[in-house]
């Protein structure tokens, strides 16, 4: 056959009758060479966990029960985490891409970064692969999302506190562009605003999602005399709590610190962190299903399944002074 002829079946040009078609495809196969993705057939059982880190507890916890709940629907899950000098997340959707994966799921991606590129969303969209979002969104991706309900989480911890009488109560979050952050912000500014007290931006600090980012901002906090301090993450919180003890303070005696996610361990941090816990189970098999049923063919709504989240009071809570 000529060149130009193979060239067509490759790039799916028209012009090619069937049989030569098959026989050239055949002939890829016999001399080992890969087909192009577009001329492999079915999806591979694949399915992409696409993770920004594993350093936060919660996000292997995510992991294991999606991986679980997608290995008993016959899936593969594969792990794909952001580290420094590793693989980006656009550059895993390709990989993904490549691999004819079934569909992907996302947990505290760029999705849920209002400044982040989303380009490669767009290009999941464009290409009909099935996927799952896991926290808030940035508007008009498509995607179905499932999210803690980030409003109740700061309801419930700022309830908490101010039933303990604390009114000078901070808010540690993380970087401006950053979703679930924002929701916890304005929930916050609309709870101090309602108990008439000082200005809720005054008590916010945005930082990274670190212990250190955590210990940072609750310094600064602390300089302004905040009695309480409500953080995005647990490893925010116990940073807050390194932050509280490098003063000369005690946590709660002096200084009460709520946390968010409730992950593994916490019940033995130094004193057991008060915390509000996410759904994780509920919300990882709600992930699985709203993907499985995108992989049979079902149409995906873009709606947000929002999940309440449970405070979970130990000891870093306490009266103020």
């Amino acid at each position: 056959m000529s060149e130009a002829t193979v060239s067509r079946v490759l790039n799916g040009k028209p012009g090619v009758s069937a049989a030569t078609r098959d026989n050239v495809l055949t002939a890829l196969d016999v001399l080992g060479y890969e087909r192009p993705t577009q001329l492999r057939g079915d999806r591979a059982r694949l399915v992409g966990l696409v993770l920004p880190e594993l350093q936060n507890p919660i996000f292997p916890a995510l992991a294991e029960v999606v991986s679980g709940a997608l290995v008993q629907l016959g899936f593969t899950p594969v792990l794909c985490t952001r580290t420094a000098g590793g693989l980006s997340e656009p550059e895993y959707v390709n990989l993904l891409l490549d691999q004819q994966a079934s569909g992907v799921i996302f947990a505290g991606g760029m999705f849920a970064e209002a400044d982040a590129s989303h380009e490669h969303y767009r290009l999941l969209r464009k290409r009909g692969m099935p996927v799952v979002l896991v926290n808030a969104a940035v508007a008009d991706l498509g995607f179905p999302a499932v999210a803690t309900d980030d409003a109740v989480a700061i309801e419930q911890a700022y309830g908490h506190l101010r039933s303990l009488g604390h009114e000078r109560i901070g808010l540690v979050v993380g970087p401006a562009d950053h979703m679930p952050s924002r929701r916890k912000v304005a929930t916050f500014e609309r709870l101090t605003g309602q108990a008439g007290l000082p200005s809720g931006g005054e008590f916010v600090e945005r930082t990274l999602f670190s212990l250190e980012g955590g210990q940072a901002a609750t310094s600064r906090l602390l300089r302004r005399g905040v009695t309480a301090v409500i953080c995005g993450s647990d490893p925010l919180a116990l940073g807050a709590v390194k932050a509280v003890r490098r003063q000369g303070k005690r946590v709660p005696e002096d200084v009460s610190v709520v946390g968010f996610d409730d992950s593994a361990f916490m019940s033995c941090a130094d004193p057991p962190l008060t915390t509000v816990r996410q759904p994780i189970d509920a919300m990882g098999r709600a992930v699985v299903t709203l993907l499985g049923a995108q992989i049979d063919g079902s149409q995906a709504a873009d709606d947000e399944l929002l999940f309440e989240p449970e405070l979970v009071v130990r000891g870093s809570t306490g009266p103020v002074r």
